[in-house]
């Protein structure tokens, strides 16, 4: 009697058919994750901004100084107003620490904190309002899709 040696034409057509269905499937998912990274990068970012935006403002508390004097936060000034920083240069983008090179912070009141190398800066982007007569205001990420 002859064993069998390996598979058959038949059986490797049928794997082979499978696994390229399976691509076919499976691809699309993966394709967009860098747009998802990126969204998630920019809530990290936000989160960032509330907390030192809360930061800046017990520590200003603490100090017991005005309300529109700057606070030291690792040894870098922070201009305040109202008790918060302030959405300009100086402000609450020297209150956070980021990596310049991921992240874009541009204009005053409102402060813009975007995805440098996203596909829409537009969309990828959320805004920092300085304070009035309570606390500052951080708005939602305008459109996860277009990070």
């Amino acid at each position: 009697m002859k064993q069998p040696r390996g598979f058959t034409l038949i059986e490797l057509i049928v794997v082979i058919l499978i696994l390229g269905i399976l691509a076919a499937v499976a691809a699309p998912k993966f394709a967009n994750l860098t747009g998802s990274a990126r969204a998630a990068a920019l809530d990290g970012l936000r989160a960032a901004v509330t907390s030192a935006s809360t930061l800046a403002h017990a520590l200003q508390l603490a100090t017991g100084v005005a309300s529109n004097v700057s606070v030291t936060i690792e040894g870098s000034p922070v201009t305040m107003a109202n008790a918060y920083p302030q959405a300009v240069a100086g402000g609450i983008d020297a209150a956070v620490r980021f990596d310049a090179t991921t992240f874009t912070a541009s204009g005053s009141n409102p402060m813009n904190f975007l995805v440098t190398n996203a596909t829409n800066t537009a969309q990828c982007v959320f805004t920092y309002t300085a304070a009035t007569t309570g606390p500052a205001s951080i708005s939602a990420i305008a459109n996860r899709a277009g990070c």
